[in-house]
């Protein structure tokens, strides 16, 4: 995660402390958030995505984010970022309304691959409002 989140993938970079606040929440009981990695036939990650849990009033259910979608820079190319999607849609397709993400608009192969998942432009402008925590 440390690598994705230092990545040119995104507009910021996180902390460190940040990132292990989002593992404690994803290993713990916290239900808004999920995890999942893609790891080869011995055991090697390969990469991974961590996904958000939350209600969508604009189309009346469950929606999930898909908030990081990592393969490792030597591992991509094969597949695995697609399985990833491929597996998300699947498991997540009878209980919610939608998928959704973010990329980074000069994330040319990134916009590719979720293109090629069947993922379209939505063209709203996202703002935000943080707090210290």
């Amino acid at each position: 995660m440390a690598e994705f989140y230092n990545s040119p993938a995104l507009l910021h970079h996180t902390p460190k402390e940040v990132l292990a606040r989002v593992i404690d929440d994803c290993i713990s009981d916290m239900p808004f958030i999920e995890g999942y990695v893609a790891v080869s036939d011995d055991g090697k990650l390969l990469g991974y995505t961590m996904l958000s849990v939350g209600y969508s009033t604009e189309y009346g259910g469950l929606s999930v984010t898909v908030e990081d979608l990592c393969v490792i820079p030597k591992e991509r190319g094969r597949g695995i970022g697609e399985s990833l999607l491929e597996f998300v849609c699947k498991t997540y397709k009878k209980q919610t309304v939608r998928v959704r993400l973010e990329v980074a608009p000069d994330n040319v192969g990134a916009i590719k691959l979720y293109k090629r998942c069947g993922f379209t432009d939505i063209d709203y402008k996202q703002m935000g409002l943080l707090f210290d925590r």
